[in-house]
Formats: structure tokens, C-alpha cells, sequence
């Protein structure tokens, strides 16, 4: 057998998806060498073709969630454009939806459907809530997940309101979630040669990330009741945000690193002070760790600074809270390509977070391009669908089938 040049390469994905949460699952697959085929519908296909930033009429965003994917357009009330994506359908291994619970099923790609059609196929979907339960049918995207997740609940400072994050850290998560079950899917069907269906919700996802709230709550029988805490953990100190000369600090120290942080405090004695000797009595007395904390960080001219020192030389687990224009310049995430340069025909090039999976039989980061709207419509139909390039075309002019030009040299 020939050895496959990437993690995914032979994997044929049919993708339903929109915006960010189903379009991560599909650009990671993509980066891991899937033929990715996304289904587009008219008029405006992708909703994130018209989210910012734009530059030249493309946007930005569009491109890093859909770059390596092949893109087919259709009229989705039109019999026949939908009677040729079931053929596609025939010949795929995946298909990936995040529509709200019930809408594949309309459009004809329900889960007995498609099961009918190629019973090696597995389908994966994402929606906020999941697909059973009183939820279910609400819509939803990544901070409605969260909030009734708790996690909002969480961020803030204690007597006053949630605080709002601005990053798709849900949305990203539970397509990575996704991504986990669809591959642990491939293996078994690579043993039983049977295709299933699997879901990801973003509800799940974010709740799934309650590491201590969860557990101690119900574990001391409603005794502790978790609650944001500002810039401070609740329940281990120190653990939280502190103020430097120039910006400000993350800084999180267990028991086995007491010892390190008082030597970095420049006060080796502190370690046997009883107002800190272990993790409660430190929670206790945090406001007096808290100003040693950041008289010590004053010696320091900027956050930067601190981190490194207390980092390298005393190997305490603390980073400078970066904004993004030095987050996207630091050096590690360069050379690690944590963030990279894509290149668009249109839109020219720019830097995008990079791909966050490694393998050593791999290539790092292969060369990809966003489509743009029903670019593949004659590679795919005619190839897949058992029709000629002219039939396709004829599609086109009827409207049964898409295209948008928007590159130049396409």
C-alpha cells in the first residue's frame, strides 16, 4: 500500500457547515489533508463570506476558516441539485453539519438518509445544545452555550456582571471535539466497516471544562458554591492576574512550587510564615500575598520582564498578559508558526492562527486556498456525480447549481 503523504489524505468530507464551530472540525481536517468538498447554498453561501475583515470584497475571516476546502453551490430547493449531492454523498466517508437540530433533515441529509444511501458514512453534528433535550430546538452560538453552561457566571468580578470574552473559544473547542469523534469513527469503522453518527454541542463542550466547580460543588453537597472572583481563583492562591510596573502578569503556583516563588519574592522566609504555609491558609490571607506579590513584580521595568526572570531562573509557571499585536509578534509563536502567513489571490496575505495539531509524519502547514462560491462545481459534479462539464454548466445557467467568481486569476 502507498504511503499517504498526509494524516487524512483518501478521506472525502461532504461539509454543511457555517461560520466557525463546523468549519473548524473541516479546516482541520482539511489541513490534515481531506478532500473537503463544502456545500454552498445560494444565494449567499457561507455566512462567514460576509463577516469582516475585508479587503479587495473578500473577507478575511472566510479564508482562514475555509482555506484547502473545495466549494460546490447550490439551489437548495431545486430536486435536481439536491438529487446531485446525494450522489456526491455516495462516495464520501464524512459529512459534517452545524445547522440547528433539524435543518439537515429538511434539506434531505438526515442521519437515516444518508445512512441509507452509503452505510460507511459517518456524520458528524454540531448545535449549541445538542440534538435531544428541552434545549434543543433553541438556536444558539458560542456565549449562549457558555452562559448556561455557567461558565460565564464564572469571569467577572464578584459583585458585578458576567464579563463577555471576545474570542470563539466554544465554537473552536467543540469543533476540535467534533473533529476527536469523527477520527475515533474512521478507526472503528476501519475495524467493523460501519459507519455511525456522532454530535458535538457546544453546551457539552464548555461544560465538559469545569475542572474544580463542578466536582466540589456537588462532591461537598451544595456546601461550596463556585463564583467568580475577579482577578483571583477562588480556591487556590496565588492564581490569578497581578499588576506590574508596565502591564500586568498571569501567575499560578502549586504546592511543589512554593518553595521556587518565595526565592523569586526575594524573601526565602516567607515559605514558613503561617498565614502561608499551604493552599487555605494563602486563599485566607490572599489580599497580604497579593501585595507581596506585586511589591516583588515592581522591581521589574515591565511585565515582560518579570515573567522571563521568574520563568527561566526560578522556573514558576507566569506569562505577561499580551495584547494581540505582541502576541502575534513574540518570537515562540513565530517560530513554532503558532501564527502564519497565508496567501490569498484577492485578498493578499496575512497572518492567521496556525494549525494547532503536530505530527511527525506530516506536513506542517501545506499549501491551501479558499474557493470561492461553487469554484469545484464541474470537478465535483462531473467527477463524483456521474455527470459531463456541460451538463454542469447547463445546471449553472438554469440555477440549479452556483457560481460566484470573486478571484481574478481563478
Amino acid at each position: 500500500m502507498a504511503k499517504a503523504s498526509n494524516i487524512l489524505d483518501g478521506v472525502r468530507v461532504l461539509d454543511f457547515t457555517q461560520a466557525l464551530a463546523g468549519p473548524t472540525t473541516t479546516r482541520l481536517m482539511a489541513e490534515m489533508g481531506a478532500e473537503v468538498i463544502k456545500v454552498e447554498l445560494a444565494p449567499n453561501g457561507e455566512q462567514s463570506r460576509g463577516l469582516p475583515y475585508f479587503r479587495n470584497g473578500r473577507s478575511g475571516y472566510y479564508i482562514q476558516q475555509n482555506r484547502g476546502k473545495k466549494s460546490i453551490a447550490i439551489d437548495r430547493k431545486n430536486p435536481r441539485s439536491i438529487e446531485l449531492v446525494k450522489k456526491v454523498l455516495e462516495s464520501c466517508d464524512v459529512l459534517v453539519e452545524n445547522f440547528a437540530p433539524g435543518v439537515i433533515d429538511r434539506l434531505g441529509f438526515s442521519w437515516e438518509e444518508v445512512h441509507a444511501l452509503n452505510p460507511r458514512l459517518i456524520m458528524g453534528s454540531i448545535s449549541a445544545f445538542g440534538q435531544t433535550g428541552p434545549l434543543s430546538k433553541l438556536p444558539g452560538y458560542d456565549y449562549i452555550g457558555a452562559a448556561y453552561a455557567g461558565v460565564l457566571s464564572m469571569i467577572g468580578e464578584p459583585d458585578g456582571p458576567p464579563y463577555f470574552y471576545m474570542l470563539g473559544i466554544g465554537d473552536v473547542m467543540t469543533g476540535t471535539h467534533l473533529l476527536a469523534a469523527i477520527n475515533a469513527a474512521l478507526y472503528y469503522r476501519e475495524k467493523t466497516g460501519e459507519g455511525q453518527y456522532v454530535e458535538a454541542s457546544l453546551l457539552d463542550s464548555y461544560f465538559h471544562c469545569h475542572e474544580v466547580n463542578v466536582q466540589a460543588h456537588t462532591a461537598s453537597n451544595g456546601e461550596i458554591k463556585p463564583h467568580r472572583s475577579g482577578a483571583h481563583h477562588y480556591a487556590v492562591a496565588p492564581l490569578g492576574i497581578f499588576k506590574c510596573t508596565e502591564g500586568y502578569v498571569v501567575l499560578a503556583v502549586l504546592q511543589n512550587q512554593w518553595p521556587n516563588f518565595c526565592a523569586a519574592l526575594g524573601d526565602p522566609g516567607i515559605a514558613d510564615d503561617p498565614r502561608f504555609v499551604d493552599n487555605v491558609a494563602r486563599v485566607e490571607n490572599r489580599e497580604a500575598l497579593s501585595a507581596l506579590v506585586e511589591k516583588a513584580l515592581g522591581r521589574y521595568a515591565t511585565a515582560i520582564e518579570a515573567a522571563e526572570d521568574w520563568g527561566f531562573n526560578h522556573h514558576i509557571p507566569i506569562a505577561p498578559v499580551l495584547s494581540i499585536e505582541q502576541a502575534v509578534n513574540h518570537p515562540h509563536l513565530i517560530e513554532r508558526e503558532t501564527i502564519r502567513t497565508v496567501d490569498d489571490p484577492v485578498f493578499g496575505s496575512y497572518q492567521v492562527p496556525g494549525m494547532p495539531l503536530r505530527f511527525s509524519a506530516a506536513p506542517r502547514h501545506p499549501e491551501l486556498h479558499a474557493a470561492y462560491m461553487g469554484q469545484h462545481n464541474v470537478d465535483v459534479f462531473s467527477q463524483y456525480a456521474g455527470v459531463s462539464k456541460a451538463e454542469v454548466r447547463e445546471l449553472e445557467a438554469s440555477g440549479a447549481l452556483v457560481t460566484k467568481p470573486d478571484l481574478d486569476n481563478a
